[in-house]
């Protein structure tokens, strides 16, 4: 975990103003450390620039709070949303995602790449590129 943090992979505002403990379990923290690992630094490295988490683990309480679906990775520290802070920048990070062939299980295009979601489970990826 070279550019990325645990503080900020489970950061929420909504959880800090609906007072939600979205404190990690040991397994999730594991999964978390796997998505940097694999994932997120060779995307950060290969990129040159930083990269922002808007969302990383959601406890399953935050998850519901924030209109996740029930079976969302991120309640299992396997999925990030992440930006460079542009429409344009994202397509193109989501360009270099593919490119790179990064092991992710689903990246998803959210919103007309307003953010990307990218998750990562340890020995069994998808590799499914989607549009929502």
């Amino acid at each position: 975990m070279r550019h990325f943090t645990i503080a900020e992979l489970t950061r929420s505002a909504t959880a800090r103003h609906l007072g939600i403990d979205n404190t990690p379990p040991a397994s999730a923290v594991r999964a978390l450390t796997a998505l940097v690992d694999d994932v997120l630094d060779p995307l950060r490295d290969a990129w040159g620039g930083p990269i922002r988490v808007n969302s990383g683990y959601r406890c399953p309480v935050l998850n519901k709070a924030v209109g996740g679906t029930p079976s969302s990775q991120h309640q299992y520290g396997e999925a990030a949303d992440i930006t460079v802070g542009s429409r344009s920048g994202n397509r193109r990070l989501l360009a270099l995602i593919k490119r790179l062939d990064l092991p992710v299980d689903q990246c998803i295009d959210e919103k007309g790449c307003r953010w990307i979601h990218v998750s990562h489970r340890r020995g069994r990826n998808r590799r499914l590129y989607m549009k929502f």
